[in-house]
């Protein structure tokens, strides 16, 4: 198994997840001080908002944590049907209390500031996806000693994230919530799924593999790590933690859901995501219309969304969650990552048990 440079003594990283602060510093910090990596989700974050939440994890915690960003390359050209997009929005709004819907005149680019003010705040980890960075913010990176993670969703985008330069990458399987990662695929996203993923990452490539996707407990960290990850990368098993920052209403949901509540929807950013099925995705299914390109329609869903989360309606919110729902517990991360690190050791001993006899049941004494 290939070692992380950075120092962990659970392997699990907690997955950066972003839209409405649900990775707080609080959050982060909890998982870093329980012997995890922490991550800050600062996609969508200002520099200046990076310089507070780093800042403010730092004096909750004194171990690594991790900073992610959008590759560059995850804005596109405005595409889809604006006039559908609108009049499916109109009477979701005027049910929220909010002006009618509107598109932005352009949409923000932040990534080039964002990098100077991870780099001020000399981040030790830093992980990415949709893309690749540039050469000069990895050589920028390195240069400050950071160790690099980027999140591919097939083998020949591994291939080009270690030719790239990247010291790890996540192997994001189909089973993930929230955006995948897909940036080598123009259309359809690949939906290959972790335990077929992971492993044929680790043969085409040489760097550390992290395994993500549908992992919520110790069976599925040891299952991971027997494909040949060097660690886990959980995001919908922290979601319902006391210090994630989902509203209490997205909380409920993912904690209610069934295996098969989610689907893939493109309906709230433009980019391919999976989340709980709700009113709103079944709505844009049923519109039929064109979503418009991200970050576009992300923007365009952002009034709603924030509403929704307001007043608790999640037939309107983004429920972006895993397909492992039916796993997730409520409770601190201290006490989380606790129960991670005892599962981890009874599903080895279970494991070891259960090959040492033929029917794969413990014999009798």
């Amino acid at each position: 198994m290939r070692k992380l440079s950075f120092d962990i003594r659970v392997p699990v990283i907690q997955a950066p997840m972003g839209g409405g602060n649900l990775t707080t510093p609080e959050l982060v910090a909890a998982v870093s001080n329980s012997g995890g990596l922490g991550s800050l989700a600062a996609g969508y974050l200002s520099a200046r908002e990076i310089e507070q939440a780093t800042r403010k994890t730092r004096a909750l915690t004194e171990r690594p944590f991790a900073v992610n960003l959008f590759a560059p390359g995850s804005r596109e050209p405005l595409s889809g049907d604006v006039g559908a997009q609108l009049r499916l929005l109109g009477p979701i709004h005027d049910r929220l209390g909010l002006d009618p819907p509107a598109m932005p005149d352009r949409v923000a680019g932040l990534f080039e500031e964002q990098v100077e003010s991870v780099l001020a705040a000399r981040i030790p980890v830093v992980s990415f996806t949709f893309g690749l960075l540039p050469e000069d913010v990895m050589n920028r990176l390195h240069g400050q000693g950071a160790f690099v993670i980027g999140t591919a969703t097939t083998v020949a985008e591994a291939k080009m994230l270690e030719a790239a330069g990247v010291d790890a990458v996540v192997a994001q399987g189909s089973e993930a919530g929230a955006h995948r990662g897909t940036f080598d695929v123009p259309v359809e996203p690949p939906l290959v799924g972790a335990i077929a993923l992971v492993p044929q990452i680790v043969d085409a490539i040489r760097l550390p593999v992290i395994a993500s996707g549908g992992i919520m407990d110790g069976r599925g960290i040891v299952a991971a790590m027997a494909l040949g990850a060097s660690a886990v990368q959980m995001g919908t098993a922290f979601l319902t933690c006391h210090e994630c920052g989902a509203a209490a209403a997205y909380k409920r949901a993912v904690l209610e859901a069934a295996d098969d509540s989610t689907s893939l929807t493109r309906a709230f950013s433009g980019r391919w995501a999976r989340g709980i099925r709700n009113r709103f995705m079944e709505a844009s299914n049923r519109a039929g219309a064109e979503p418009l390109s991200y970050p576009w329609q992300n923007s365009l869903t952002g009034p709603m969304r924030a509403a929704a989360s307001r007043k608790g309606e999640t037939a309107f919110l983004s429920l972006f969650a895993g397909q492992g729902t039916r796993l997730a517990r409520s409770m601190s991360a201290a006490d989380l990552m606790q129960a991670l690190e005892r599962e981890i050791g009874d599903a080895i001993t279970d494991v070891s048990s259960r090959a040492g006899s033929p029917t794969g049941r413990t014999a009798p004494a």
